[in-house]
């Protein structure tokens, strides 16, 4: 049997306290130190990722907010733009990044149409993302090229029933809702006109104003240019309330269909596993943005009209959505390769 001398035993009880007194001095500093990391986010700049080329009607209204936020929060808010495939390249990096609130995603509802337009999207819409907020909705404006001889909408519904097959509209792209909506407006008259898909907004616009083709269901702020110089001539509004920067024309809803709602809405998600605090805080800071006076009045400009909601309301409007474009493009029979 190993003898142990009073000095060693002494030594290693001595070194037995100290590491106790280690263990407990470590183990409370670890929630202090995720504390003081929580309360100091951010503490570097935050990416804004947007699926959409600069300037574009989605991109207007992010950098108003990322401006808003930005100087809320102390921190820069960076739009990033990752155009490309209806929105899936900017949401499967967003869905991979790092969970740390550095790096958001300002999506629109391209992401409730995606699940049903593409077979290997790399995400999963449902899963893959915490919501943080519902930000603003865009109404979209039936706009006709100006030879088009009808200025009501019904006028319009009885022009394409005579007139069908000289007739095309354009889009933002094949199951953009700039599509879909027009789809489903033509679809409530029992109408089946042809298609054209452009790559945004802006070469859809330019040809209905050349005559190439007819109409167009874009967004306000898009549109707004051309019906201002008169080169469109805008018919209906796709909300269920008029928007400000066209007051005098009428929607859809009190001019012809009944409950007819489409909108191009936008909204915050983070990555799944991003803390629950982060994710309030952020909510917090779009909703204070969302009601401050000049966002407000720059959202008014563009015909934007701001919304905003909980995480939780956000998440259930995001799923009822997905459900309901689902049905929608099955009904248009729209594919994507």
């Amino acid at each position: 049997m190993k003898q142990v001398y009073p000095q060693q035993f002494q030594a290693r009880s001595m070194l037995k306290a100290l590491s106790a007194v280690l263990f407990v001095a470590a183990s409370a500093l670890v929630p202090a130190h995720s504390a003081f990391a929580q309360a100091g986010y951010p503490d570097k700049p935050i990416k804004l990722v947007l699926a959409f080329p600069p300037g574009g009607p989605t991109d207007l209204v992010a950098r108003v907010l990322a401006q808003k936020v930005g100087e809320q929060m102390g921190q820069a808010v960076v739009v990033e733009n990752k155009p490309g495939a209806n929105g899936n390249i900017a949401a499967a990096l967003v869905a991979k990044a790092p969970a740390d609130g550095y790096t958001v995603f300002y999506n629109t509802s391209a992401i409730a149409l995606s699940p049903a337009l593409y077979k290997n999207l790399g995400y999963d819409a449902k899963t893959d993302f915490a919501p943080v907020a519902l930000t603003a909705v865009i109404p979209l404006v039936l706009a006709v090229h100006p030879s088009v001889p009808a200025n009501t909408l019904g006028e319009f519904f009885q022009y394409l029933k005579t007139n069908g097959d000289k007739v095309s509209y354009g889009s933002a792209g094949n199951g953009n809702v700039t599509h879909l909506g027009a789809f489903m407006l033509l679809k409530s008259q029992g109408l089946n006109i042809q298609h054209v898909p452009y790559k945004g907004s802006a070469p859809a616009l330019l040809d209905v104003v050349a005559g190439q083709t007819q109409f167009v269901t874009d967004t306000v702020n898009s549109a707004l240019p051309f019906i201002k110089d008169k080169r469109l001539k805008a018919l209906a509004v796709t909300s269920l309330q008029r928007a400000s920067v066209l007051p005098d024309v009428p929607t859809v809803n009190e001019a012809a269909v009944k409950g007819f709602e489409v909108g191009a809405w936008q909204g915050v998600v983070v990555p799944a596993r991003t803390s629950p605090e982060i994710v309030k805080r952020l909510n917090a800071e779009i909703m204070k943005a969302l009601g401050s006076a000049d966002v407000k009045a720059k959202l008014a400009a563009q015909g934007a009209v701001p919304l905003g909601s909980t995480p939780e309301a956000y998440g259930k409007y995001l799923k009822s959505e997905i459900d309901r474009w689902q049905k929608v493009v099955q009904e248009a029979g729209v594919t994507v390769q």
